[in-house]
């Protein structure tokens, strides 16, 4: 006989291996709006804050810039770190976001959903405290699919070690204890999340036949719910929630089917193949990535764009070479590139993939204007400053659109450095997210106790950035 555990599996991975437990329904603003979307993309191996800072500053702000003070510049009077140049034409809209601390996150190697949810994690469930931010917004602008995640999966060390091509544990979660699934795939990503709409017949067959399992596990885990003792009862129901879930939000997906069919990608065959390049599988990623957004049924995604234990290949450059980014993060080159020039290059690509999705939002139209005017992109490192983090520091490069509720648009943003009055962390920017679109929380995510020490006080949005 087939057990939860199995059930449990098939709903995963047949059901896309996304939501499961959740209970959002999708639903326009009350207000009459088009939604907010939030797009997440982080990397591995640090991000040194040094790379970040406009090359034009004048002597006075450098002098600053190297002492780590406060400055808020204007990004139209200066010119973007090379590496960031493929932003260009978005420089109105781009902040660079220096100064944010992330102690209370795991740091070093491989951080696991810390960034994202501000608290110690590791491999285990256990470690998972509350749901990670990026589905703290998701449920403030609720979608079919309330969120997906894809990812250029580690194949030692970090999340989900070995898988590139299937769906596995991700660096996101749904709620204490509940890791999140990525797709690992484009291939795998555009057949789960576009099957119901399929025009190929074999999928539709494949499709029926998994909401079938799906609704005889749903009916036979509540059978064993009503007739489960107390203890187990609450389980077992637990369960059957779950998979009732995944099928009501398989009829929300049936109900968009003649929205949704336009904005299925047809992606280039090299996107499909089991073997590619870590280039191609990022931008095979970034045409789902869009078509799940722009056929709304989601209004969040996360991105892994690489970790640490991920073999880098397809790099200009270096298209022979797999590099290991670790043994960059330890100085050493590859090819004819130095270990600097390789993360210059990695960089480089990530704003390619940056560009592309606002570029492509832009051309969408809503409202009086744009998907962009809707929409916030995050780049940032998942173990903060360098490769063996501490968390002192922890840049962005954000995106917004011109209806974003944040007053920071078109700067350059250095908070004050780590111990001095108005430092700012992780859980601040995070609490300023939130509150900005709907969400009282107090304060986002775990206290540094690093901090306590200089009297500051950690709680609370940083009101500077709400508009």
């Amino acid at each position: 006989m087939t057990t939860r555990r199995e059930f449990l599996t098939t709903a995963a991975c047949g059901a896309a291996g996304l939501a499961l437990g959740s209970q959002a329904v999708w639903a326009k603003p009350a207000d009459g709006k088009p939604p907010m979307r939030f797009i997440f993309l982080h990397k591995g191996n640090g991000l040194f804050p040094s790379v970040l800072v406009p090359p034009s500053l004048s002597k006075t702000d450098v002098a600053k810039e190297a002492k780590k003070e406060s400055l808020q510049l204007d990004l139209a009077k200066h010119e973007l770190p090379e590496w960031m140049k493929p932003l260009a034409a978005h420089q109105g809209d781009l902040t660079i976001l220096q100064g944010l601390s992330g102690k209370m996150c795991t740091t070093g190697h491989h951080t696991w959903c810390s960034s994202l949810g501000v608290f110690k994690a590791n491999e285990r469930l256990s470690s998972i405290k509350w749901a990670t931010v990026d589905f703290e917004l998701a449920r403030l602008f609720p979608s079919p699919m309330e969120h997906v995640e894809f990812a250029c999966f580690p194949l030692g060390g970090g999340n989900a070690r070995g898988t590139l091509n299937g769906i596995a544990t991700g660096f996101s979660a749904r709620g204490p204890q509940q890791p999140n699934y990525a797709f690992g795939s484009p291939r795998v990503a555009m057949q789960e999340l576009f099957k119901s709409v399929s025009n190929n017949q074999s999928v539709q067959v494949q499709s029926q036949l998994e909401r079938s399992g799906l609704a005889f596990a749903a009916r036979r885990e509540a059978q064993l719910a009503a007739s489960a003792p107390g203890a187990e009862r609450g389980k077992v129901q637990s369960y059957a929630d779950s998979l009732e879930a995944i099928r009501e939000r398989d009829r929300k997906v049936d109900a968009m089917a003649d929205a949704i069919r336009p904005h299925v990608p047809k992606l280039d065959a090299k996107y499909l193949a089991d073997e590619m390049t870590t280039v191609d599988r990022q931008r095979g990623h970034v045409e789902v990535l869009l078509a799940a957004l722009i056929s709304g049924l989601t209004n969040v995604v996360a991105f892994t764009v690489d970790e640490l234990g991920h073999e880098y290949s397809g790099l200009p450059g270096l298209e022979a070479e797999k590099v290991n980014l670790h043994d960059v993060g330890h100085g050493k080159g590859f090819g004819k590139l130095t270990a600097d020039e390789i993360r210059f290059a990695v960089r480089r690509q990530h704003m390619t993939l940056v560009d592309t999705i606002a570029a492509r939002l832009k051309q969408v139209p809503e409202g009086s204007g744009s998907m962009f005017d809707n929409t916030m992109i995050f780049y940032f490192p998942d173990n903060g400053e360098t490769h063996h983090s501490h968390g002192t520091e922890y840049p962005f490069v954000v995106l917004s659109g011109k209806n974003a509720r944040l007053n920071i648009r078109g700067q350059y943003i250095r908070l004050p450095n780590y111990g001095d009055a108005g430092h700012k962390t992780l859980g601040n920017w995070y609490t300023t997210l939130l509150n900005a679109y709907g969400n009282p929380v107090k304060h986002y995510g775990d206290p540094d106790p690093g901090l306590a020490r200089f009297g500051i006080d950690q709680s609370g949005a940083i009101k500077q950035f709400l508009a």
